[in-house]
């Protein structure tokens, strides 16, 4: 078996077992921000999976979100009984909401992708692969020059997470 195939089995099984490092890495993650600049990705194989290379310019930020129905603060516009409802199912997936956090905060680098992470009962955490428009390695590279130069991929839908958002991908 190969080497990746193996870690990939060990992040699946800590995360199915509850294992003592998994418990550690999410209690660490929520004492963090909820948008934190991770030095390298925390599963390899997936990282790879979706175009993570460990070379300049290529940089991994961990994202956590929310989980649950959104809340609107007050019920407004009358008593009727249809304007009555406070809790809605989004419409974007917490993974969308997630890239679009990173791409606001780190407004000089482009989401490539993302990836499940983790969850504790209160967030979801995922990894943001993002590309610097600007480092000589991405724009040496064609197939992360063609990523880099779009902008604003992640608030118009143009990642993974964001097609199958909008009904590009099932």
């Amino acid at each position: 078996m190969s080497a990746y195939k193996t870690m990939k089995r060990t992040f699946i099984r800590e995360y199915k077992e509850r294992a003592p490092q998994y418990k550690a890495r999410l209690i660490e993650w929520s004492r963090q921000g909820p948008v934190v600049m991770a030095g390298k990705p925390t599963n390899i194989p997936r990282a790879r999976e979706l175009g993570y290379r460990a070379k300049e310019g290529v940089l991994v930020a961990r994202v956590a979100v929310r989980k649950g129905r959104r809340m609107r603060p007050a019920v407004g516009g009358g008593r009727k009984p249809s304007k009555g409802g406070r809790f809605f199912s989004r419409a974007k997936s917490l993974q969308v909401i997630a890239e679009e956090k990173a791409a606001r905060k780190f407004s000089n680098l482009e989401v490539l992708n993302s990836y499940f992470v983790g969850e504790t009962g209160e967030r979801r955490f995922y990894e943001v692969i993002m590309l610097d428009r600007s480092s000589p390695s991405v724009k040496a590279d064609p197939k992360l020059a063609a990523v880099a130069s779009h902008t604003a991929r992640a608030q118009r839908g143009l990642t993974s997470a964001g097609m199958k958002a909008r009904g590009f991908r099932a």
